[in-house]
């Protein structure tokens, strides 16, 4: 298509760097818990990232010296220590109440929740999204909304009170939503829930006798979300290279209209890098 088509932007997902570190993160780091020395697969990173960076140049070379050329991660990766279950865990805090244990592994909608002794329920993935049970909200709630703000910052402190499977305290950070987005949309959790800053991922299948596992409960991961990326522009009109520092995701947009000479509306969140 680059050299087919008639074009003004050209931009493309590489999804295999992902994967990788999902895939083989345990077996390159030194530091994972399920790192082996002397591993099959030690080496097989750094020959990705040469390969990545090998095909990268052949694109560069179809672009042209002209060409104004972006590298952009929209998150960064770390090792993954484990996964907490964050239903079993608000279980433990006296949060959520079954009526009868659910099966291993299932879902928490296929399992019998005791809804009048209910506060709060979660889902999963690399962070948790908490919901409260709110009366005149969910079907059987139980919160009155004038103890809605009240009953957010009880959970928060539980949360933050729950330790890792060695009994060491965890950096986790909680954010409502609204402190961190403009616009709230879709199926809005009343918390956001990093455990110990990322390094734990959140499990929302139910059943199981810990809240933690080895385990990722969708399949197997040794790699978590971390919160920096890499970011690299190149500009022809600019070839002595400096460090722009630390930027926001959300700088990306705005940049790239004023480098295609489009007004930037004046609501968009980020900010026009310069480089």
């Amino acid at each position: 298509l680059i050299e087919t088509k008639d074009w003004d932007y050209f931009k493309f997902v590489i999804i295999g760097l992902d994967r990788f570190h999902h895939a083989f993160w345990k077996y390159y780091d030194k530091k994972h818990q399920k790192y082996e020395p002397g591993n099959l697969f030690e080496g097989e990173m750094r020959k990705y990232y040469k390969f990545l960076d090998q095909e990268i140049g052949e694109i560069l070379k179809l672009v042209g010296e002209n060409t104004i050329s972006m590298i952009v991660s929209d998150h960064g990766a770390k090792a993954m220590k484990g996964l907490i279950c964050v239903n079993i865990a608000l279980e433990n805090l006296g949060l959520l109440k079954f009526k009868t244990k659910p099966k291993q592994g299932s879902r928490l909608a296929d399992a019998e929740i005791d809804w009048n002794n209910t506060y709060a329920w979660g889902w999963g993935g690399y962070y948790a999204r908490i919901f409260l049970n709110l009366e005149g909200r969910e079907p059987n709630g139980i919160i009155k909304k004038e103890n809605y703000e009240k009953m957010r910052d009880e959970i928060i402190q539980k949360i933050k009170s729950i330790k890792d499977n060695n009994g060491n305290p965890m950096n986790t950070i909680i954010y409502r939503p609204e402190e961190i987005y403009e616009v709230l949309n879709g199926d809005v959790p009343d918390l956001m829930v990093y455990f110990d800053n990322l390094s734990w991922r959140s499990a929302g299948t139910v059943g199981y006798d810990s809240m933690y596992l080895d385990e990722n409960d969708t399949g197997p991961d040794d790699a978590v979300h971390d919160w920096y990326g890499v970011y690299i522009f190149y500009d022809p009109k600019n070839k002595h290279g400096k460090d722009l520092g630390t930027k926001s995701i959300l700088d990306i947009a705005p940049t790239s209209l004023k480098i295609l000479g489009v007004a930037v509306p004046k609501d968009m969140e980020g900010k026009i890098i310069d480089f």
